[in-house]
């Protein structure tokens, strides 16, 4: 069973709720759970302009194609094909998501 949190919550000038304090502990706990969470912008790039998982990330980094190439030691055009893929290697994955600072878990959008 979950135990309760011990958190503060501060009001705004209006009287309402605006800001909620919670312990460190508590927050590196809950915050090291949702390390594998994709960004709604990701998910967005992939649904509805159809890019890859591994280009909506690059997109949403503000990573160029020569960048990744560079943190991956390859070519740009290398890694262009790799982007361009819908069904990469377990080793490319783990290499891209390496590069990008994410889990590999996060590029299955």
């Amino acid at each position: 069973m979950n135990k309760a949190i011990s958190f503060q919550t501060i009001l705004g000038a209006d009287g309402s709720p605006a800001f909620v304090v919670v312990p460190y502990a508590e927050f590196v706990s809950r915050f090291e759970q949702a390390g594998d969470l994709v960004p709604h912008a990701v998910v967005e790039l992939v649904i509805e302009q159809g890019l890859t998982p591994v280009k909506a990330w690059r997109t949403h980094l503000k990573l160029t194609q020569g960048a990744m190439g560079e943190r991956m030691g390859i070519s740009q055009s290398a890694y262009a094909q790799l982007e361009a893929s819908s069904k990469l290697r377990k080793s490319s994955r783990e290499k891209i998501a390496k590069a990008m600072g994410i889990t590999e878990q996060q590029l299955d959008v």
